[in-house]
């Protein structure tokens, strides 16, 4: 009676056993695949508490939460042969854990792999513009590229974004001075259009002023007024143009000496011209001696003239003429000279 007590015990104790070994516990986030003899099985286990047949199944779990997965740098030449450095990164997730168990050996490292080769095909397809502002149709691009083949692996390709695209110094600084001439050209087309504006309506209102000429009146006033509330001890006020145009060609006349002399003032007359000298007289060296001949006798200073005013000094002085040249006396005869008798 003890022995079989202590037979059932032992059965018990080893049915216990081969359960425990056989029992499997399944995540919320994973799923198993049953292998039966080297066979996989179609159906998953779910998440929870699961048998197995003690040396003959064997269970390996797939995680089916979302995968974030970086995609290293890629380096490629875009389609307008611009070199830039781009990463991204994928996000993806199993919904099929017998076809990602048994199709592909490791489908993260096979995901990896496909992404960077898809980044640098996307690359060269693309132009620079598009890699820098037209991003979304690029993620959608890309994630049809990676999904095609991953659609077999039982791998659903949520998404992929493009994080980062490095380009050379050189290019940055030639878009920088793109994008402030870019600036530059606006700020002088807005610049130009408000003064054609303004001209216009300046035009506008000139013909009105030109119309009542009372508003032109009425705009100094308005403008002295507005000066003068300042706090200020100076105030401006406009000059006519046309005073300093008529001063302008006063001046002018003045410098061509075109300016004619005012008749209330009198003129200074004209120098009287001093008169020849007499010619000298003939001698007879043979009975007196020589003689030196008469000293010319000066000439008479001509009379003072009333002080002229200084617009016509200066022609009065060009009209006054050079004194007379007098002649030189003539040298005495000699006394050993015969001197003919003239009848």
């Amino acid at each position: 009676m003890e022995g079989t007590v202590a037979a059932v015990v032992l059965i018990a104790l080893a049915a216990l056993l081969v359960l425990r070994s056989g029992m499997r516990v399944v995540n919320q986030v994973e799923r198993g695949v049953v292998f039966r003899m080297g066979k996989a099985q179609p159906a998953p286990r779910q998440p929870g508490v699961t048998f197995l047949i003690p040396f003959v199944d064997r269970m390996r779990k797939v995680n089916t939460q979302v995968v974030t997965m970086p995609v290293p740098t890629q380096e490629g030449i875009t389609k307008d042969n611009v070199s830039v450095k781009v990463d991204a990164v994928v996000y993806f997730r199993v919904v099929d854990p017998v076809r990602a168990a048994i199709e592909v050996q490791d489908y993260v490292f096979a995901v990896g792999q496909v992404a960077q080769s898809s980044l640098r095909s996307i690359i060269g397809k693309s132009d620079l513009d598009d890699l820098l502002s037209d991003r979304e149709r690029l993620h959608e691009g890309l994630a049809l590229m990676i999904d095609s083949p991953a659609a077999g692996w039982g791998i659903h390709i949520d998404r992929v974004e493009i994080k980062d695209v490095q380009l050379p110094e050189s290019l940055k600084r030639s878009m920088s001075r793109q994008a402030e001439a870019e600036r530059e050209r606006r700020a002088r087309v807005i610049t130009a259009d408000g003064e054609f504006q303004a001209a216009q309506q300046l035009a506008n209102a000139s013909r009105i002023m030109s119309d009542t000429p009372e508003a032109m009146q009425l705009r100094l006033l308005q403008t002295v007024v507005e000066v003068a509330a300042e706090k200020n001890s100076t105030l401006v006020m406009p000059f006519p143009v046309e005073l300093l145009r008529y001063f302008d060609k006063a001046a002018q006349k003045m410098t061509s000496g075109e300016a004619p002399v005012p008749a209330s003032q009198p003129q200074a007359p004209a120098p009287t011209p001093a008169p020849a000298p007499a010619p000298a007289p003939t001698t007879d060296h043979s009975s007196t001696p020589a003689q030196l001949p008469a000293a010319a006798p000066a000439p008479t200073p001509a009379p003072a003239a009333p002080p002229a005013p200084a617009s016509a000094a200066a022609p009065a002085a060009a009209e006054i003429p050079a004194p007379a040249q007098f002649p030189a006396p003539l040298p005495a005869p000699d006394p050993r000279t015969p001197v003919v008798e003239q009848p």
